[in-house]
This record gives structure tokens, C-alpha cells and sequence, in this order.
């Protein structure tokens, strides 16, 4: 070993995530400088990220996932040695011992040796094919062992649990769980919650076992293994994964006589000292307090501590650790802060449960309400962010606290603005980033989310605070008079304008080839809507495929609307509004059959509301047959093209405004863009159909068609600007094209037709240019995209009935043909109508 005898020796054991952070304490603080430092680690690998361990399984490969290189310890003088077990410590001596007898000298010793997985000592547990998932070695032997296997079964379902599940799905098996306590991630979730997750894992096609003891594994007869559970159950399957829980891996500190506790772990103070005053302990391997603690920011925080106490600052201490999480397992959101199972004496909670979309929220808040205790979240983690800094810096509850999980009026969850939260206000428990250590990177000089991550770390760790940091960074800069970032979202360093080109122009055809080539981390909330949308725009591939479905939003998963109560209206296309007798009797006895209630929309089409969730495919089976296609009224997509009866049979009709209407729609049908979209051609300049209120208008005139653009209604309505005038059938065609693709192409995520125009450089005048005197020499190619999308329509339901798979995401409950009880109705006006609260109560009553 090469050692620097005039300099004061660390010697740290484990490269894990901690243990390469205490280094990056080190190299920041200079220490490495006046320390001779040297890093011990069991594994060939060097420190890499374990927390995003699964995307091992989706294309990541060792060089990707780590977090240092050994050129950068080499180049900061950190000696490091890979594939190296240390075997003892003599403490008295100061000095290790490794695996090959080598003795290494050393005046402070840090252990970060972390965890091992958990294995329940079933009968059984060391057959062939059975594994843990920890290491890259772990998921080699196990990705080579799934090349023969059907089907892969969990042991353990709380976080890792679920996490190797989904590693397991992406390897292709059939997957199952298996879970000792009576609910799904009994650590975090309550018992709703865990009911909830618990079905919508099963919904994505993995079975589910709780309250299931393994009482041995043998041979099965149809696959590798069987596993006999207590109950005089069965399950066969051909691997087995342990997930089970972790234990501090603390043989080498056991072995050398330092302080455990009684169910092991290493005791340490404050400063992270062990038993022993030169030797301190950091991680998952550390008892402090009687707690391991399981995360990756407690350990981080640990290192810091211990770093600063090693090189002789004393200024930091470590006094626990906020164990609230933020994930999506198998696609499905969860998070749990706090007391989430309401332990603390005199608590109160509020629970706003739906059963429909699956989303379950429930505050804990103080016996007085004004402060928030803990929280469950399930399905819908975009309520998070705010609850978290209501708990983490004590600020008090509004005199309404239900309203933070309520779902609001507009679809947004209640916020609590940035401004709102004090300087002291944890943005990054991972790196124990406050708002203030933000603010101070902007004041620094820092202009973006990168500059500050770089300077502070925030969002390095987990990546859960990203959305959080992106508001704080942007309301900063905003304070200071700085230009703020256009980017996206914190995965993607693009505007939407910029993405759509990439896709484009490099032929990116899923949202994980995208983030491959041109982002990082996840991705979240922002990014994988919009990029869905542009996927849809540029491909037009099926949006419930299998690598598009997670993109997309609620109503456009389920190809229908959410109303109020949970259940789904249907709108099938009626293009120009033109209908059949024929027609018109389907829908009606489609709505007759399904006692759906029936409205005609300001669109010209037939609305049917109160469609339960598994009635959506049994109702589009019949409209597909009677010939319908989905009207798309879900999506950001093209939705209606009104229209009047024209020259027809309209008396003072100059054209055929029907004709006209019914191919415009059937043209652009399918089209997805930033917002909807939507059209109305008249007839006349009398403007029966309000041409002038749309984002395409159209007008007939003696010599042919008026072109109208940008217009809507709603809350800011706002009249359409006349375009070109007397217009062919073939130059209105053409410039419908030209307008509305270089809309797609350029506007903003969620920006309407009007605003796109407005924000443009020389606004209409410009857009003639572009689109009329094609000064941009765009219009060729906006015709032919636009042509390929014209090309690839598909209905989506037509697809969505030929697809099992997809169909399979259509069932209220996966373990019952229960229909939901809280879907309830009256009757009005001959008709159904969702009962209000009062009138569910009241029917109960009489019910029971």
C-alpha cells in the first residue's frame, strides 16, 4: 500500500453511495490535500448510484449509474482500491487488516460498509434460482437466470420490494409479490393506502399476495420452485427474488469489539463516533438513537457531519433525519411523509379517497389542525412537494386544511407559492439544501437549475425535489430582474420547440430513447405529457402502445373524460355534425342501454355521461360497430369541426359549409398538438356555425372560402384574425396544413392557438409570411407531416378493442366484478344525474 507517512491517515471502508460522499466532503473541504486518504470496497465496481439500480434493466449500463470515476480520485490523491475486504480492525494498533493479511495503518477510520439484504430463513431459501438485489453482480446472475424462466416472484413488498418487481416485469416474467404483513409497503402506507397500491399494481398485471407467510420452498411441478405458504396455499414459480428488508452490515465492527446495538448496527454519537473515539461509522450501517435509517439522505448527511468532524471543524451535528418519500413503483405514485399512520396522540386526519382513478390522499394534522403531522399519498404524488414543506418547516395549516388534497376546480393541487416558504425551508433533504443555500447560488452568479445544482447538489440524490427547486431557482432569478430559463422541465434542457425538432429531425420514436439522448434523471410530470403529445404529433403511433401509455394523462389513458363523480363521458366523432336516423338510433340505444345520460354539446356531437370505467370498452364495441369512431374529446387534440347546413339547404348559404366541415374533420381528426383544437365552417357571412371563434375559421363567400386563425372561446374568449380571403378548396386546404402544423411544431406546452400568435414575432403579418409567401420555405415540408399524420390515423378505441393488454386497464376493481358503490345517481329531467352528497347519504339511509 503507498502511503504518505507525514500526513495524517483516513482510511475509509465501503464505497457505497455514503462513503463516496464522505470523499466528496473531503475534496471539498481541500482535506484530501493535508490527508493521506485511502478507500477500501468489497465490490470491482467503483461508488455507483444504487438508488436508480432498476434502470440497470432498462438500458443503463455500470459506467452510467456510477457516481465518480478512478481518474477522479486518482487526480484529487484519494487512493482507492476495488474488490479489497477488509477483514479486521485492531483498534488499539490503529490499523486494518485485509483479506490478502496486508496491515493498513490509520489515525481516523471511517465505516460505511452499508447493508445487506435480508433473506427470511424459509426452508428452501438457498435453491438454485433464487437471489437478492443489491449489486450489479446481483442483477447479472439474475437477468441470466430469467432467459429461461416464465415467471419471477417477489419476497417483500414494501419500497425495494416493489422496485426489484418491476425489475423483474422489465426482464419480461410473469411477476408476482409476496408480502408477510397484511398490506403493501406497511412502513409507509396506511391500510387504504396499501388496499389501493395494492390494487393498482394489480391492475398492471402483477399479482399481489399480503398477509402471505412462505413456509417452504421446494421443487414445483410446473415451474422451478414451489412455495407453500402457511395457509396450505401454493405458489409455483421459476425465480425467486428476496426483498425483504436490510440489515446493517456490521460483522467487521462486531468482530473488533465495537458498541452494537442489540439488534445490531454501530452505534454512534452526534458526530457520528463510534465506541471507539477515532473510528466513526456512517450509513446504513450506523445505529443512532436505536434507528438505522434506510435512505440515502440520512447517510449523506451522516458523511457530512463526519467529515467535518474528521478534519477538525466540530461545527455540525447529526440529529436525525426526515424519513418522508417520494416514488412511483411500477408506474404507480406513492409518497409518505411523517406520522402517516396518525400515531401521534390527539391527531386528526382528512382523507379524500377515489376509487375510480385511484387516488388516495390523507393529511395527519395536529390535535388543533394547525400543524401538519404526516401525510399518505397513493396515485397522485403532485400534491408532495407542498405538503412536505407544511411538515418539514412547521408552517401553519390553512383554516381549511382539506383543501391541500382536494382536487381543485382547474385540476391543479393547492400550492403553497415559494415565496411562502422561510429561508430555512429544506428544498433537498438528500444534500440538506435550504431555500436560502438556493437564493445564495443565484446571488452567486448561479442562472439556472444546473448552476445551482452544480453549486449546492440539491437534486442530485433521489431527484425528488427537482420540480421544487426548478420554483425556487425561477422565483429568484425573477426577484433579481434575471431572464428566466425556458427549458422544459429539470430533465430536459430543450423547449417543447426544441424537443419536437430532436424527435423529428433524429427519429426518436419513445420518451426513454429521448431522455437517453438528450436528458437525465426520470422524468416527471412536465416532460412526459408533453413529450407524449409531441410523439403523438410527430409518429402517431397508438398512445395506449406500451412504451407511450405511462405518458399519458388520465383522460387520455382511458380515452374518455373524467366528470365529477368518477365515472366517464362518451363522445363518439360526428364529423360536421352530420348524423344518420341510423346513427342517431345506436347512440340511442346505446344510450338507452347503458342508462347513460345524453346531451348534444355546442360542438354538434351527442355527449353520453355516467359510462362506469369497466363499461367504456362494452359501449365503444357497439359504437365501433355502428360505424363511430372515438371523437378524441379527451386529448389535446383536434376535437370538433362545426358547422351550419350552407348552401344546401340554407337559403342564404353560399357554399357547402357540411361538406366542407365533414372533410376538414375527417382530415385532421387524430391530430394531437399543445391544446385542443378546434374548427367551424359557415356557410354565409351570416356565421351561423361562429366560424370567428375558433382556432381554425372558416367562411364561404361568393368566390370561395375566408380563412380565419387563432380564435377561442372559453375563459378568455378571443376573435379569430381574417387570414387570406376567396380561397380554393386546395389553397384553404393548404394553409390549414401550413398554420396548424407550424403551431404543433413551435408553441408552447399548453399553449392555445391565440396565445402561439400573439407571442410571435410580427404576430399575424408574420404568420402570413411564413404560411402564405412561405418565406421560410416551410411549406412543403409542413404539408407533408401534416400528410403522414393524415395518413396514420387510427381510431383509438377501434385499436384499444383489438389489444387485451389494453383492455385490462379498463376494470374498476382487479379482484371482484363489484361495481363502485360511490357512484350513485338520481334522476332528473327523465334523466340520470350524479347525487350530490346529501342524496347519497339519504339513499344509504333508506338502503339500509
Amino acid at each position: 500500500m503507498t502511503t504518505n507517512q507525514n500526513k495524517p491517515r483516513i482510511v475509509v471502508v465501503g464505497n457505497g453511495m455514503v462513503g463516496h460522499h464522505f470523499i466528496e466532503q473531503l475534496i471539498q473541504s481541500g482535506a484530501n490535500q493535508t490527508f493521506d486518504v485511502q478507500v477500501f470496497g468489497e465490490e470491482k465496481y467503483i461508488a455507483y448510484d444504487r438508488v436508480h439500480l432498476s434502470e440497470y434493466f432498462t438500458g443503463k449500463n455500470a459506467e452510467d449509474l456510477s457516481l465518480t470515476t478512478s481518474e477522479f480520485y486518482k487526480d484529487n490523491n484519494i487512493d482507492f482500491h476495488a474488490d479489497t475486504k477488509v477483514v479486521a480492525i485492531d483498534a488499539p494498533a490503529n490499523s486494518i487488516r485485509l483479506d490478502d493479511c496486508t496491515q493498513v495503518d490509520y489515525d481516523k477510520l471511517i465505516l460505511a460498509t452499508g447493508s445487506y439484504p435480508f433473506v427470511p430463513p424459509i426452508p428452501g431459501h438457498k435453491r438454485d434460482n433464487t437471489f437478492v438485489y443489491r449489486t450489479f453482480d446481483d442483477l447479472d446472475a439474475m437477468r441470466e437466470c430469467a432467459k429461461d424462466c416464465k415467471t419471477g416472484t417477489v419476497v417483500g413488498g414494501g419500497l425495494l420490494g416493489l422496485e426489484a418487481a418491476n425489475a423483474l416485469k422489465n426482464l419480461g416474467l410473469e411477476t408476482q409479490v409476496v408480502e408477510f404483513a397484511p398490506r403493501l409497503m406497511p412502513v409507509q402506507l396506511d391500510e387504504t393506502g396499501g388496499a389501493m397500491l395494492k390494487d393498482m399494481i394489480e391492475g398492471i398485471g402483477v399479482d399481489v399476495y399480503t398477509a402471505t407467510a412462505t413456509n417452504e420452498i421446494v421443487d414445483g411441478e410446473a415451474a422451478f420452485h414451489r412455495m407453500n405458504f402457511a395457509d396450505g396455499s401454493h405458489l409455483e414459480t421459476d425465480l425467486i427474488l428476496f426483498s425483504a428488508g436490510i440489515r446493517p452490515q456490521d460483522e467487521l465492527a462486531r468482530t473488533s469489539g465495537l458498541t452494537l446495538g442489540e439488534r445490531g448496527g454501530i452505534e454512534i454519537n452526534n458526530v457520528c463516533q463510534t465506541s471507539v473515539d477515532n473510528i466513526y461509522a456512517i450509513g446504513e450501517c450506523a445505529l443512532w438513537n436505536g434507528k438505522i435509517f434506510g435512505l440515502v439522505a440520512p447517510g449523506y448527511t451522516m458523511a457530512k457531519v463526519a467529515a467535518d468532524h474528521v478534519i477538525g471543524n466540530n461545527s455540525l451535528a447529526f440529529e436525525g433525519a426526515d424519513m418522508s418519500t417520494k416514488l412511483k413503483l411500477l408506474g404507480c405514485d406513492v409518497g409518505s411523509i411523517g406520522d402517516a399512520h396518525q400515531a401521534t396522540q390527539g391527531a386528526k386526519s382528512f382523507v379524500y379517497q377515489d376509487e375510480i382513478s385511484n387516488a388516495y390522499r390523507k393529511i395527519v394534522v395536529s390535535e388543533d389542525g394547525s400543524k401538519l403531522l404526516g401525510a399518505v399519498l397513493v396515485g397522485d404524488n403532485s400534491y408532495y412537494d407542498t405538503l412536505l414543506q407544511y411538515y418539514l418547516n412547521g408552517i401553519d395549516l390553512p383554516k381549511e386544511p382539506q383543501g391541500l388534497i382536494l382536487p381543485a376546480s382547474d385540476g391543479a393541487p393547492a400550492a403553497l407559492g415559494v415565496d411562502a416558504l422561510p429561508d430555512t425551508a429544506s428544498i433537498c433533504s438528500c444534500h440538506n439544501v435550504t431555500k436560502a443555500d438556493i437564493n445564495a447560488a443565484v446571488a452567486g452568479g448561479a442562472t439556472g437549475v444546473a448552476d445551482v445544482k452544480g453549486i449546492t447538489k440539491a437534486a442530485t440524490g433521489c431527484g425528488g425535489c427537482a420540480a421544487l427547486l426548478k420554483k425556487v431557482v425561477d422565483n429568484e432569478l425573477l426577484a433579481l430582474g434575471i431572464e428566466v430559463s425556458t427549458d422544459i422541465c429539470e430533465h430536459f434542457a430543450y423547449t417543447r420547440q426544441d424537443l419536437f425538432n430532436l424527435i423529428k429531425v433524429e427519429g426518436i420514436k419513445t420518451f426513454a430513447e429521448l431522455l437517453d439522448k438528450h436528458g437525465k434523471g426520470k422524468g416527471c410530470d412536465i416532460c412526459k405529457p408533453a413529450v407524449g403529445s409531441i410523439l403523438a404529433s410527430v409518429w402517431n403511433d397508438y398512445v395506449l402502445g406500451k412504451e407511450h401509455v405511462a405518458l399519458q394523462d388520465t383522460n387520455d389513458r382511458y380515452l374518455a373524460n373524467m366528470q365529477k363523480d368518477g365515472t366517464y363521458s362518451v363522445v363518439p366523432r360526428i364529423p360536421g355534425g352530420e348524423i344518420t336516423p341510423d346513427g342517431l338510433i345506436a347512440i340511442g340505444d346505446v344510450a338507452k342501454r347503458y342508462n347513460l345520460y345524453t346531451k348534444i354539446t355546442g360542438g354538434q356531437r351527442i355527449d353520453l355521461f355516467g359510462a362506469t370505467l369497466p363499461q367504456l370498452p362494452k359501449i365503444w364495441s357497439e359504437l365501433v360497430d355502428a360505424g363511430f369512431e372515438t371523437g378524441q374529446a379527451y386529448g389535446k387534440s383536434v376535437r370538433t369541426v362545426k358547422s351550419c347546413v350552407g348552401s344546401t339547404w340554407c337559403r342564404y348559404g353560399v357554399n357547402d359549409s357540411v361538406g366542407m366541415a365533414i372533410y376538414i374533420e375527417n382530415r385532421y381528426k387524430g391530430l394531437r398538438g399543445p391544446h385542443k383544437i378546434k374548427f367551424a365552417v359557415s356557410g354565409c357571412t351570416r356565421e351561423c356555425a361562429e366560424a370567428q371563434s375558433k382556432d381554425i375559421g372558416v367562411i364561404a363567400t361568393e368566390n370561395g372560402w375566408n380563412l380565419y386563425v387563432c380564435g377561442n372561446g372559453g375563459m378568455k374568449p378571443r376573435h379569430a384574425d381574417l387570414f387570406a380571403t376567396d380561397l380554393t378548396d386546395e389553397e384553404l386546404i393548404r394553409y390549414i396544413d401550413r398554420v396548424l402544423m407550424l403551431y404543433v411544431k413551435t408553441a408552447d406546452r399548453l399553449q392555445r392557438t391565440a396565445t402561439w400568435m400573439d407571442n410571435l414575432e410580427g404576430g399575424l403579418d408574420y404568420l402570413k409570411d411564413v404560411i402564405i409567401e412561405d418565406s421560410l420555405d416551410l411549406g412543403a415540408e409542413l404539408e407533408a407531416q401534416m400528410q403522414h399524420i393524415v395518413d396514420t390515423f387510427q381510431c383509438e378505441w377501434t385499436t384499444t378493442l383489438k389489444d387485451e393488454k389494453a383492455l385490462k386497464k379498463f376494470r374498476q376493481f382487479v379482484n371482484a366484478d363489484e361495481e363502485d358503490n360511490n357512484v350513485v345517481f338520481v334522476e332528473e329531467r327523465g334523466q340520470i344525474r350524479p347525487a350530490t352528497e346529501s342524496e347519497k347519504y339519504e339513499l344509504i339511509a333508506k338502503a339500509v
